[in-house]
């Protein structure tokens, strides 16, 4: 039996989300929203076994990213949504029928010049007493483990030159990926440092309506050579539509950090970043990144 959801008037619905142990948590959702459709197939008993453990909890991020709500699939009592959402039904012949969708990604190597990732690098660890700790901003009770890695917001001294060579590539790189342009409301940064066993889970970039008008994600890295630390490898997950819901594929592919390269993808893909091995743990020898999202105008539709 396949499922869809019937249009209704509006395209936001309020979602609240109901968990074992009597607790439940509200969100705002888009209709077409693959969050949405995940929540609803996994109460009609639609979940599917993914042979990555990771892809059996719900991660949700809230507060534009500085917190997340994060659950197993096996915690979600009920969703109720306001509107009401009616579904449809019809019998098919194949309901595990998949489509698979390509997640596309593009690396561009030497975006800045040696001199300029020098200073980077040099400025990255005068910094090094404000960096903070992801942990306590993303992660939950529910999931403990999401997210692993140190973050500074504000480095006007170096994000202003950047965006700069940013923003004169982001034509060129919309075109590689299939992606149609778009007027851009502004463009988010933030310098990373993933040290010994720091990681991010999997997830998506734009999911939740304080995430939505994520369009494109980027990923510039640099760190000192010889390169001081091993993993902390991209992994990109294709995306399998099954009974009209979205899920990560098993399918991927696996980007290297390269460094002084940077990587861009549509900020719904699914992706996350591999555990980094630094023998040294020493905030140096870590895997720094500039990474951030491209952000749409809201008013703007596709």
């Amino acid at each position: 039996m396949e499922f869809h959801l019937e249009a209704i008037a509006t395209e936001k619905v309020k979602v609240n989300i109901l968990l074992n142990g009597g607790h439940n948590y509200t969100i705002w959702l888009n209709t077409n929203s693959p969050l949405l459709h995940s929540l609803l197939a996994v109460t009609r008993g639609e979940s599917q076994q993914q042979p990555n453990s990771s892809s059996q909890w719900f991660h949700i991020p809230l507060e534009n990213g500085q917190s997340a709500l994060s659950f197993p699939q096996s915690s979600l009592v009920g969703v109720v949504t306001e509107p009401s959402l009616l579904l449809q039904s019809y019998a098919s012949n194949n309901p595990q029928e998949r489509n698979i969708l390509t997640s596309p990604c593009f690396q561009m190597d030497n975006f800045l010049s040696e001199e300029e990732k020098t200073k980077l690098i040099s400025y990255s660890l005068e910094k090094e007493s404000a960096f903070v700790d992801t942990a306590p901003l993303t992660n939950t009770s529910y999931h403990p483990d999401h997210r692993r890695s140190w973050v500074l917001h504000q480095f006007p001294e170096i994000s202003a030159i950047f965006l700069q060579r940013l923003k004169k590539n982001i034509p060129f790189v919309l075109s590689k990926l299939g992606m149609g342009l778009f007027p851009i409301s502004h463009i988010e940064v933030q310098l990373t440092a993933h040290n010994d066993n720091n990681y991010f889970r999997l997830h998506s970039d734009n999911g939740t309506p304080e995430t939505a008008t994520r369009e494109l994600t980027y990923c510039y890295y640099f760190y000192r050579e010889p390169k001081p630390f091993s993993g902390g490898e991209l992994v990109m997950y294709d995306r399998q539509i099954i009974n009209s819901t979205y899920y990560p594929s098993d399918s991927f592919q696996t980007i290297e950090p390269r460094n002084n390269s940077i990587v861009f993808f549509p900020s719904n893909c699914y992706h996350e970043v591999l555990p980094v091995t630094c023998v040294s743990h020493a905030f140096a020898d870590s895997r720094f990144t500039i990474n951030g999202w491209v952000r749409r105008e809201e008013s703007f539709k596709f």
